[in-house]
């Protein structure tokens, strides 16, 4: 489902992905809050397509640009137990703290929180874990 949204002017690329993160309290009273409120909250989207139209915001260097975007999956990393496509599973970021590991985003991705249920879309190869834990990378939805 593609929704119309507005994004920074550097953000503004097909095919780039970010995550919603809520509302910002400095968008208060901007008049084009709800073109950029309708997204769910710590979903991933990807810019499908970008507009012409430019708008001025406060909050964005160089204003903000209107895109059309698609939600996607997130990469994330599960053991391998729970590793198994199309399945439900309750989303635990791992308890590790060697938060220079290549695979660390994978294990806490940006906008989960602990305990938030996904479907497992599609299960890849095994995540190079710094300490020692048997992970594969998921897509979750």
């Amino acid at each position: 489902m593609v929704v119309i949204t507005l994004v920074g002017e550097l953000q503004a690329k097909k095919g780039a992905t970010f995550v919603y993160t809520g509302p910002l309290s400095e968008c208060r009273d901007c008049k084009l809050k709800t073109v950029c409120f309708n997204l769910d909250t710590g979903r991933w989207y990807r810019v499908s397509s970008v507009r012409h139209k430019h708008h001025e915001c406060k909050v964005h260097e160089g204003g903000v640009r209107v895109v059309e975007a698609e939600p996607v999956g997130i990469p994330a990393s599960v053991p391998i137990k729970s590793a198994v496509e199309g399945t439900t599973v309750s989303f635990e970021p791992r308890k590790c703290i060697v938060i220079s590991c290549e695979s660390y985003r994978l294990c806490h991705p940006l906008g989960i929180s602990g305990g938030t249920k996904f479907r497992i879309s599609e299960v890849d190869g095994e995540v190079a874990c710094e300490s020692g834990q048997p992970m594969r990378r998921v897509v979750l939805n």
